[in-house]
């Protein structure tokens, strides 16, 4: 989850990032995060229950790394 420091739609400066799952803050300095994590944004599509819905989230690398760990595919990796 994203916090913003002034709320218009013209301007909007990223003040701090919260993980959705753990709540850890990611303190952000200048636009630019600390620490790097996974943002996820999602529009729905026709063929879902949540047709046309964006959902969108941040995960700090810890809770990626607990997610990722309970797939039963592993994810593909590069480098």
């Amino acid at each position: 989850m994203r916090q913003y420091r002034n709320n218009t739609k013209e301007v909007q400066e990223i003040n701090k990032i919260i993980c959705n799952k753990c709540g850890k803050e990611i303190p952000v300095a200048g636009g630019v995060p600390s620490e790097d994590m996974l943002e996820v944004e999602k529009r729905w599509g026709y063929f879902s229950a949540k047709d046309n819905r964006k959902d969108r989230f941040e995960l700090c690398e810890q809770c990626y790394d607990e997610l990722i760990g309970s797939f039963l595919v592993p994810v593909e990796t590069e480098g």
